[in-house]
């Protein structure tokens, strides 16, 4: 990774330094309920001062701009091989440990030698909800779906549960984890979301989410909360085509209501492919929405704080949602371009292609540079990089 292999996640507090980027657990009710938020770009609305300026420029001198734009990428990979090398010869941001790779991958610091090929730290994630999205179970060990914890586990029993597997998950070399999800469903068990869901009622999912990501927070894990706007009430599954979710207005005081209460947990979040009337226009799912990326910038749409925490896609390799649509070359940089600060897809093939159009878009003006900057920097402090700041 970077010159130590090991990559400790900061948990900022929302107020601390013009480089913060989320919330210790602390201060996360204040800065949800406060509504003021920092950054290092000035997304709050202040101008930056030359400190903020200056925050992260040695961060950014080490990386070419091919190199900058790697660092937006998240790709899974088949193995120790696979990853090696997208790692050391184009320094992706991100690797995807997902039900295809090799499962020795995870022993015999296999990552650990993968992580020394980065010139910064390197993201290593993994989809270990429980239940049927579990990729690390057979390592250590399964737990039921969130909806079955719900029902049989206190929050305070899933946040000791969960302190433990989150630190076998990062003694794995884990560094970040897509869960909790924090849709809200009343679908059934088998359906895309159905037993992925805490609950029907926002309230016990933001109880049972907030638990998981305390927990995650407590042993330097990185969390993920999903799918947003939320997926919970979507006409489909994204995997096999175009999701449409009620209109957002009905979204309010459903969906959205985990989202606008843990946005200031200090997770990241993961947005959808999902059409949404009255947010989204046709065929620009919500994954590469200008519109959606705004909403969660700015917070004002759904009642909640601004977010200047990572904003990943879901993936725009193998989902018809957005597959059916266009080529991932073409679904990357509409992601970046829309305002995400990180694209996952399931393999390592067209890294080099995608890195090329990336360049295009920005000698174009298409994809600014300064927003490169900017997204690169929300990852650095998301992975715990130091930025001098």
């Amino acid at each position: 990774m970077r010159k130590s292999p090991v990559v400790v996640f900061a948990v900022l507090a929302a107020v601390a330094t013009a480089c913060s980027g989320g919330t210790s657990n602390e201060t996360t009710t204040a800065a949800s309920t406060s509504g003021v938020a920092t950054s290092a770009g000035g997304e709050s609305g202040a101008p930056a001062t030359p400190a903020q300026s200056a925050c992260g420029a040695e961060y950014l001198a080490q990386l070419s701009q091919r190199e900058k734009l790697a660092q937006l990428l998240t790709v899974g990979i088949t193995g120790a091989a696979d990853a090696t090398n997208v790692v050391s010869t184009e320094q992706v941001g991100g690797i995807f440990v997902g039900s295809w790779t090799d499962p020795s991958l995870l022993g015999n610091a296999q990552l650990d030698a993968v992580k020394a090929q980065a010139k910064v730290p390197l993201m290593v994630t993994i989809d270990e909800e429980g239940g049927r999205v579990s990729r690390a179970g057979n390592v250590i060990g399964t737990i039921p779906s969130a909806r079955v914890i719900a029902q049989t586990q206190t929050p305070e029993q899933y946040f000791e549960n969960s302190v433990t597997r989150s630190q076998a998950l990062k003694d794995l070399g884990i560094t970040v984890n897509f869960a909790p999800d924090t849709d809200v469903s009343s679908q059934p068990a088998d359906s895309v979301i159905g037993d992925r869901s805490f609950s029907d009622d926002p309230q016990v999912v933001v109880s049972y989410a907030d638990a998981y990501i305390r927990a995650a927070n407590q042993v330097g894990l990185g969390s993920v909360i999903k799918h947003f706007p939320g997926h919970g009430s979507g006409s489909g599954d994204s995997h096999t085509g175009a999701v449409q979710t009620p209109p957002l207005d009905q979204m309010q005081n459903t969906d959205l209501v985990p989202f606008r209460e843990l946005i200031g947990s200090g997770a990241a979040v993961m947005v959808g492919h999902l059409d949404v009337p009255g947010l989204t226009e046709p065929d620009v799912p919500a994954s590469i929405s200008p519109a959606v990326m705004s909403l969660l910038r700015e917070g004002t749409g759904y009642g909640a704080a601004p977010f200047d925490g990572p904003i990943i896609t879901d993936d725009l390799g193998g989902m018809a949602a957005i597959t059916d649509r266009m080529t991932i070359e073409e679904a990357v940089e509409a992601a970046l371009v829309a305002g995400a600060d990180n694209a996952l897809w399931i393999s390592t093939t067209a890294v080099p292609q995608v890195l090329d159009r990336l360049e295009q878009s920005v000698a174009s003006g298409k994809l600014p540079a300064d927003q490169v900057d900017a997204s690169v920097l929300r990852m650095a402090r998301y992975k715990g990089a130091p930025l001098g700041c």
